[in-house]
């Protein structure tokens, strides 16, 4: 592979692209924290300055800091926002989108928006590209990019400069193999961040990967680092239920936020308290624990998930997240079946690999290969023609000789199996201490975690076998935002066709999800949100949008329960997804399935369901909250104790403004309660030197709250 060109500044690099690409230039850059931000605004100032040319960019997941939305949120943000994210720099594209707009000569063209921030923007909706995780790589190319940049990883050893893709091989790769084998001209920039974790495996590429590596210290800042949010008891209760469709020895995919926390406190209790987890569960399933995995992880989890998030490496912490997987079909095959008991190398794990063909004898160069990248045998072992040799002690290659094969087994064999990897992720997101975990990770445990190809990861084609053999008993979690009663879920957009994040990787692991015979999709949801119009179901009988048809059906749950809807008539469909939702709303859903003639007329909602209550799931779990199994932030948070009191407090006052009768109440109990604000709260706020009669109000409501 050639060599890079190496260039130590940032507008040189901006200056070289310019000057070797006619034209408009189309950039590609990867989702989330593989942005390299620095090289990408300096790209878009010398555009936007220059009407003669133009750029279209084609990303996902643009992030940017918090920003409060009234005066009040920026004062309490200013100071949280320079400690947790540093210096981490905004893409001035994402400014100038939410503001004013973007210049006539450049467009961003997303296919993963942050949640709900671009609700409502026409330039964004309109061109937003609608695609599966693994069609953005061929979608890239047929919009015409020519230039893709990306934020890497770098060290320095006895080699040269190591070069990692860290958080985002997930695409890159895959669109690079396409340009080369078209020969079409194209340039890859890699920009150096100091601050991106340098991932190991797959991740690690190089430098002639890219045609230009920048060395620029201006491209090292901070990674993105959203504060761990708090997890509340819908989402607990939820993670509970999850948690209990999970199989020993299997394999887990979960997202980001508060759910994927949720999950993975509920596998930790699980793992760790598994009496309090039964009566926890007990208290939540009015049809009891048939069918549910209660048990501890003796085996093990693998992750297998696009999103490498913080609740990931607390399961790996935890000692969870552990279940090696190899990169051979066969091997893996006698390690799933117990042909081979172990990791640990003994004489079976030969004899397995020597009677399934794996290995032949003689023993071939290739063999040796095999048996040495994987730890069967020892890295000084030698072949010598039909000779095994170890430190001048030497046996016939041929291991069906049984003096042979004790000799080898004596002499020769390995004491572990190497090269096992327990966690498979595309991409990383989470908050500082995440990503000071996996710098300070030592590098026999960084080893086995592999950041790869979204193509590897979200699908089954290409080396099927083996993602068969490793992904068993495999458990895709994934949030959505309404269903219906006949099971389709709407998870990325409104009925008004207003886009609220994307499909991303959801569809993909459903399909996989039915094309692996012992895997299960959990589709999870609140069962109630509210908007403009107040409280309304997420269970609803009929919706203007759907991302995954209702032929796809699998496990539902809110934080009432469990649906299991595979393979059921819609009836009966229709009944278990009344069973979790709210009580307030299941006379209605009764009603409108009924007056469509999918309901038989004399069916009523058994009383055992009749529950569904916010207060109720309060009360049941409050007690084990109180005990520290449930707590608000089991990952830990940015936030200080005094923060968490002002965010609970502007919480309530934001939800009290939306509800008249509410805020009436919190007015009284303010304004004859006769307490004013800590002054240091008041100076946070904003509001120490309030003579306004508005903030002289704002004042006594938060005072209140407080």
């Amino acid at each position: 592979m050639r060599n890079p060109l190496l260039i130590d500044s940032i507008e040189a690099a901006v200056d070289h692209v310019l000057d070797t690409t006619p034209g408009d230039i189309v950039l590609g850059i990867p989702l989330g924290v593989g942005k390299p931000n620095p090289f990408v605004n300096a790209l878009y100032r010398r555009i936007r300055a220059n009407p003669a040319r133009r750029l279209r960019i084609i990303t996902a997941l643009s992030l940017e800091k918090p920003v409060g939305k009234s005066e009040l949120e920026r004062h309490f943000l200013t100071p949280l926002v320079e400690r947790v994210f540093e210096d981490y720099p905004d893409l001035e594209y994402v400014k100038d989108l939410r503001g004013g707009g973007l210049p006539a000569n450049i467009e961003v063209c997303e296919v993963f928006m942050k949640t709900g921030d671009y609700l409502g923007n026409e330039v964004a909706q309109q061109s937003y590209m609608s695609t599966n995780y693994t069609h953005i790589a061929r979608d890239m190319v047929s919009q015409g990019m020519n230039v893709m940049a990306q934020a890497v990883a770098s060290q320095k050893d006895e080699s040269g400069l190591r070069i990692s893709l860290s958080s985002n091989p997930d695409v890159v790769m895959e669109v690079m193999e396409m340009f080369r084998a078209s020969g079409k001209k194209f340039t890859a920039v890699g920009v150096i961040n100091q601050r991106m974790p340098f991932m190991p495996n797959t991740a690690e590429v190089k430098p002639g990967f890219f045609d230009i590596l920048v060395t620029d210290p201006a491209g090292t800042h901070a990674v993105f680092a959203p504060p761990n949010n708090k997890v509340g008891m819908a989402d607990y209760a939820i993670g509970l239920h999850a948690s209990s469709l999970v199989t020993d020895g299997g394999t887990l995919q979960i997202g980001i936020g508060s759910l994927g926390d949720a999950i993975g406190q509920a596998l930790i209790v699980r793992d760790r308290h598994s009496n309090d987890y039964r009566r926890i569960l007990e208290s939540l399933c009015p049809d009891g624990l048939a069918g549910r995995d209660l048990g501890r992880f003796d085996k093990g989890l693998y992750g297998c998930s696009e999103m490498f998030v913080n609740g990931f490496l607390k399961l790996i912490e935890a000692g969870i997240i552990r279940r090696e997987v190899f990169n051979d079909v066969v091997l893996q095959q006698l390690l799933n079946r117990g042909t081979i008991s172990d990791e640990t190398v003994t004489p079976q794990t030969l004899r397995a690999l020597l009677d399934s063909g794996r290995v032949r004898a003689p023993i071939c160069a290739e063999d040796l290969a095999f048996l040495q990248r994987f730890g069967v045998l020892r890295s000084n072992v030698t072949l010598d023609g039909e000779q095994l040799d170890i430190d001048g002690q030497r046996c016939s290659s041929n291991l069906h000789e049984e003096q042979a094969f004790d000799f080898v087994c004596q002499h020769m064999l390995g004491s572990r199996l190497q090269g096992g990897i327990f966690m498979t992720g595309g991409f990383f997101l989470g908050p500082r201490d995440f990503y000071e975990h996996l710098r300070a990770m030592p590098a026999h445990e960084l080893a086995k975690i592999d950041m790869t190809r979204i193509d590897f990861i979200n699908q089954l084609y290409g080396q099927e076998d083996l993602k068969r053999a490793q992904r068993r008993n495999a458990r895709f979690m994934n949030t959505t935002m309404i269903v219906t009663l006949l099971g389709a879920a709407a998870s990325d957009a409104l009925e008004s066709g207003q886009v609220v994040s994307g499909v991303g990787g959801q569809y993909n692991f459903v399909a996989m999800s039915h094309a692996l015979h012992d895997a299960r999709l959990i589709m999870m949801l609140r069962s109630t949100h509210e908007n403009k119009d107040g409280l309304k179901s997420s269970i609803v009988w009929n919706y203007g949008h759907v991302t995954i048809p209702r032929h796809l059906r699998d496990v539902i749950i809110t934080e009432y329960g469990v649906a299991e809807l595979r393979g059921q008539p819609d009836s009966e469909v229709i009944k278990r997804l009344i069973a979790v939702a709210d009580s307030r709303f299941q006379d209605d859903l009764v009603k409108q399935a009924k007056a469509h003639g999918k309901l038989d007329a004399h069916y009523q909602v058994p009383e055992r369901y009749r529950n569904n209550l916010p207060q109720a799931l309060e009360e049941k779990l409050h007690p084990w909250a109180q005990a520290g199994l449930l707590p608000d932030f089991p990952f830990g948070t940015d936030l200080t104790a005094e923060e968490l009191h002002i965010v609970r407090a502007l919480k309530k006052l934001k939800h009290a403004t939306e509800h008249p009768t509410e805020l009436l109440s919190l007015a009284f109990k303010s304004f004859w309660g006769g307490k004013d604000m800590p002054k240091a709260y008041q100076e946070r706020l904003g509001l120490a030197d309030a003579h306004s009669f508005r903030d002289t109000v704002v004042r006594r409501l938060l005072a209140g709250n407080l």
